[in-house]
């Protein structure tokens, strides 16, 4: 028996409502021809109803799960399909007539966008896992070397006998400023100082485009205090019985003797307002310059009580490095466990790691992380290659490595290290030899016996990058 268009078209109503629906709708015999197909189907396939009946689906979607239906008489639901800029989900169904398979039928709806979105979001998710803090102050990588000192003191500030103090955090952009003052707000929690549910308030004095805008986010304002202002409340109410984390303090310019005031009295007033508003706050104030220089002395006297300045990634130990490398990979994994329901395992091959630990970072941890994240992407599946596997993979090479790390990164021997006509003569032996064919590998080799020391991925940088010029 093959299906004849009446046992379709059985009135104009019932094809109205197919075209009218917002998914696509297939219709093909025992042989995978069409017999039917809406114009969501049509417009999916950028072609006609016209065109597309009588010819075989495969024509027009080439992985169609009616295939599959057509081969094993029973329905396939929700599958995933992935063509050229789209990605539909489909179920398919076997069709029978009085008892007799005659074809099957597919309802299916392109969800690139739905899928987009929810990558997006996944994505959003995997970078706040990987760049939050959750650590016990205790077990922070360098706590018995290059932090030792510091996270001694960061626990004085809250949990000494004589009660919690204000403190100030001081070190160049990306050593964990951010990263400290979360850490002692966890440590408060944990002796009581403050309650479980106590606020941590976090703001960059900098990202404002005048001082006047800081102030009242921190402040708060009052109605008709200045144009179009209104009643709100600022930092420091929202902060009451918690941490307030000024970043950039310096920013503040002439509202420093607002935020001395604060802290003296324990009390604020909004901008606009004369009403005093009793606060309850600890305040850490954080730093790229020197404070001393930059704040008011009296206000600089009260915050420091403890001044805590965290050292440059290049001023840590080789050892604290790799622990520091350990802990991203490891953060990585667990993120996309959580996330993606995959036991996945992450591996940096000799020369990888080697390349990680010896570059240069002027943006120090941060950029740190976020180099190793960007190459660990580089190394992975995409989630649509995927598919159903639950354990996962992947090796980071060279190959992987963000190019910008390489930069700068050749050492030259320490005797020959300021001699520019040595380095001429360096680099004049990498292009001779790379014109006789050989490799980074044996390059490197050969430079080695010349006095240079180098490795094979810095000489593969050097011609990458040779070659853009």
């Amino acid at each position: 028996m093959v299906i004849s268009n009446d046992d379709i078209y059985k009135n104009k109503l019932f094809q109205l409502f197919l075209d009218k629906s917002n998914d696509g709708v297939n219709v093909v015999d025992t042989q995978g021809n069409i017999v039917y197909a809406n114009k969501i189907s049509a417009n999916y396939a950028n072609t006609t109803i016209e065109k597309m009946k009588g010819k075989h689906i495969s024509n027009f979607y080439p992985h169609a799960a009616l295939l599959k239906v057509l081969e094993n008489k029973s329905e396939v639901l929700d599958k995933k399909i992935n063509v050229v800029n789209k990605k539909y989900v489909v179920s398919s169904y076997p069709l029978y007539i009085d008892h007799e398979f005659v074809g099957a039928f597919a309802i299916f709806n392109d969800i690139k966008e739905i899928d987009n979105l929810n990558r997006k979001i996944k994505y959003l998710e995997l970078d706040l896992t990987l760049n939050k803090s959750k650590e016990n102050i205790s077990y922070v990588i360098g706590n018995n070397g290059s932090l030792k000192n510091v996270l001694t003191q960061a626990k004085r500030t809250v949990g000494a006998l004589g009660g919690p103090r204000h403190s100030i955090i001081t070190g160049q952009s990306g050593t964990g400023k951010t990263m400290l003052a979360n850490l002692i707000y966890i440590y408060a929690k944990e002796v009581g100082v403050v309650d479980q549910n106590a606020p941590f308030i976090e703001v960059n004095c900098s990202q404002f485009t005048n001082v006047d805008l800081a102030a009242v986010e921190i402040f708060g304002s009052e109605k008709g205090a200045f144009t179009g202002s209104t009643q709100r409340k600022g930092l420091f109410e929202q902060a009451n019985s918690g941490i307030l984390f000024l970043d950039e303090a310096h920013a503040l310019g002439h509202y420093q003797t607002l935020l001395f005031k604060a802290i003296e009295s324990g009390k604020i007033r909004r901008i606009g307002g004369t009403k005093e508003i009793s606060v309850d706050v600890i305040i850490i104030a954080a730093s790229t310059r020197n404070l001393k220089k930059e704040l008011l002395p009296e206000l600089y006297q009260r915050l420091a009580q403890y001044e805590l300045h965290l050292p440059l990634l290049s001023e840590r130990s080789l050892e604290e490095k790799e622990l520091l490398l350990d802990h991203f990979i490891v953060k990585y994994e667990n993120a996309v466990a959580d996330l993606q329901a995959i036991k996945y395992h992450v591996k940096f091959s000799d020369a990888a790691k080697t390349a990680l630990l010896s570059a240069v970072y002027p943006r120090n941890i941060r950029q740190f992380r976020d180099i190793i994240n960007c190459s660990i992407d580089a190394a992975s599946p995409l989630i649509l290659d995927i598919e159903d596997k639950n354990e996962i993979t992947a090796t980071v090479l060279t190959e992987h490595l963000p190019i910008e790390i390489f930069h700068g990164n050749i050492i030259i021997d320490q005797t020959k290290r300021n001699d520019d006509k040595i380095k001429g003569t360096f680099e004049i032996l990498i292009n001779s030899l790379h014109a006789q064919g050989l490799g980074p590998r044996k390059i490197s080799n050969i430079l080695k016996n010349k006095g240079y020391t180098i490795q094979y991925y810095q000489v593969a940088y050097y011609l990458k990058k040779r070659r853009k010029l």
